[in-house]
C-alpha cells in the first residue's frame, strides 16, 4: 500500500487575521531564526574556503594587492553579516517582549507586507521615509 505524501502548504500571514497574533509571531520567529542560520552557515563556509589563502605569501606586489582587496571585501561582508545578526537578535527579542511589528517612533503597526520584505524593520514606511528625508537634509547642510 502506497502512502500519499502530503505537501504542507507554507503559512503566510494575512491582514484578515489579528495583527501580530500568535500565528504571525510564530511565522516571523521561524523566518528570523532560519535567516540567522543561513547567514551563519554562509559565513562559516566562506571562512573555510578562504582560510587556505592565508598561508600564501607572494612576492608579486599585484598578487599581494589583490589578496588585500579580497580580504578587505570579505571583512566588510562579515561585518555586515554581524550587524544583520545583531538586528535579527533584536527582532527576536522584540517578538518575545511583544513590541515586534510596531514602529519604534510612532508605536503604529509596521505592516505585514513591510515585515515580510524586511523582517528586521523597526520603523513604519512613513517613519522610515521621514528619517531618510531628515538624513538627506542633514547631509545637504
Amino acid at each position: 500500500m502506497l502512502k500519499k505524501k502530503t505537501i504542507k502548504k507554507k503559512y503566510t500571514p494575512n491582514s484578515k487575521e489579528k495583527y501580530m497574533c500568535s500565528k504571525h509571531k510564530k511565522f516571523f520567529t521561524e523566518e528570523l531564526i532560519q535567516w540567522k542560520k543561513d547567514i551563519i552557515k554562509a559565513n562559516n563556509l566562506g571562512n573555510l574556503l578562504n582560510s587556505n589563502d592565508d598561508n600564501v605569501s607572494s612576492a608579486d606586489i599585484v598578487d599581494q594587492a589583490s589578496s588585500y582587496t579580497d580580504k578587505s571585501v570579505e571583512m566588510k561582508a562579515l561585518n555586515r553579516s554581524r550587524k544583520l545578526i545583531s538586528k535579527i537578535n533584536s527582532a527576536l527579542q522584540r517578538l518575545k517582549d511583544g513590541t515586534y511589528g510596531y514602529c519604534e517612533e510612532t508605536g503604529e503597526p509596521i505592516g505585514l507586507k513591510r515585515l515580510m520584505a524586511r523582517p528586521v524593520a523597526t520603523l513604519s514606511i512613513e517613519a522610515q521615509e521621514k528619517h531618510e528625508r531628515d538624513e538627506k537634509v542633514f547631509i545637504d547642510d
